[in-house]
């Protein structure tokens, strides 16, 4: 049987945000919209931020998911009007879930990137996309009740799309509830951030790390180390996992507790696994973590404050490398470009080992500097 084709809303290894049945470490924001809910003036946009992978897409699905189950106004039942809901949960049983699993519920519109007419997925949201909800919101407004339109990512639409997403907030059909998630808000026109309610979603600690993590059959992980490595994104954090990427982070942290003087075997082993092919994924994932272990130098040393280890030792790595602000200086300055150079050497087909050992050699140097 042929494997389901990917979707450009889910995170690979991943369930679909459709079907989480709960958020974690999102408490705030849902009761914001909570409160905006009972209050009786909900608005008709709705902006969802935060970073990349902390459940907002989740978050968007479980609104919906509420929005629809929920009488409309002034419809009282048979033991009259029912009492102000406190949470955002629906029944798993509840007559709208299996319809929004299986992507059928006629009230519900998701809007997201679709392939071209070759069959390639496009990279932006294009306005045929968004002028699709002109049916939707004409052919299912008969009955007078709710819709609920869902844009994962907002941030990925072209102008065109964007300016039809605006008509509609600005001359917002009866009834309708638009949630635009958005990893970078700044990209959106100022005018469709203007129209909108902002829930803010926060990065996940550990805590709330391992019951995501655990709700995404992740298994048994160390989710305080995830936590600290993937800035409390849940996304981030699958995709370390399904790189190995503790293990890698862990070998690069051991060869800058060692610098200046670093184990040349060491370094080639590490950046021989960045080549050949198939490795194209192990070099970004290098890239991305030496970035980030950098980072961590430079914040350590201008903060005075040592994060919680991601691995063992990585600690006193920092205590010896970052001792101040002038070490977070250094780290600061290398960081700016150590990364971005890599990329563009092996965007350019220079060879990922070499530019592996070039980036850990100007490490080396750095750490070398700073032992004077």
């Amino acid at each position: 049987m042929a494997e389901p084709a990917p979707e450009p809303d889910q995170i690979e290894g991943a369930p679909h945000p459709r079907e989480a049945p709960a958020i974690f470490g999102q408490g705030v924001a849902e009761a914001g919209f909570l409160q905006a809910f009972n209050s009786g003036r909900l608005h008709h946009g709705w902006l969802l931020t935060g970073p990349r992978g902390v459940g907002k897409a989740t978050l968007a699905w479980r609104i919906a998911r509420f929005l629809l189950a929920q009488p409309q106004p002034g419809e009282a039942g048979l033991f009259g009007a029912p009492p102000e809901p406190d949470s955002l949960d629906i029944a798993p049983d509840h007559p709208v879930a299996r319809p929004m699993l299986a992507q059928s519920e006629p009230r519900l519109k998701l809007i997201r990137r679709t392939p071209n007419e070759r069959g390639v997925m496009r990279q932006v949201i294009a306005v045929e996309d968004v002028r699709a909800l002109r049916d939707f919101f004409g052919l299912s407004a008969t009955d007078g009740g709710r819709r609920v339109v869902i844009v994962d990512a907002a941030d990925e639409m072209n102008p065109n799309a964007a300016n039809a997403i605006l008509k509609l907030l600005e001359e917002p059909p009866a009834g309708a509830v638009l949630l635009l998630v958005s990893h970078q808000p700044s990209r959106l026109l100022p005018t469709i951030r203007s129209r909108c309610r902002v829930l803010k979603l926060a990065p996940l600690d550990a805590a709330a790390m391992a019951a995501a993590l655990d709700q995404a059959g992740a298994g048994d992980v160390d989710a305080a180390a995830l936590a600290a490595l993937s800035g409390g994104s849940v996304g981030e954090a699958l995709r370390l996992l399904s790189g190995n990427g503790l293990e890698l982070y862990g070998q690069i942290a051991a060869l800058l507790a060692a610098m200046p003087g670093a184990p040349r075997p060491d370094l080639i082993r590490l950046a021989d696994s960045a080549a050949g092919r198939g490795s194209e994924g192990r070099f970004d994932l290098i890239v991305r973590l030496t970035d980030l272990a950098v980072a961590r130098l430079a914040r350590a040393g201008a903060s005075g404050v040592t994060p919680d280890e991601a691995v063992p030792g990585e600690a006193a790595m920092m205590a010896r490398l970052a001792r101040n602000a002038g070490a977070a200086r250094v780290w600061a300055d290398l960081a700016a470009d150590l990364g971005a150079r890599a990329r563009a050497g092996k965007a350019v087909n220079l060879d990922p080992a070499a530019l592996v050992i070039d980036m850990f050699l100007r490490m080396e140097t750095a750490a070398r500097s700073l032992a004077r």
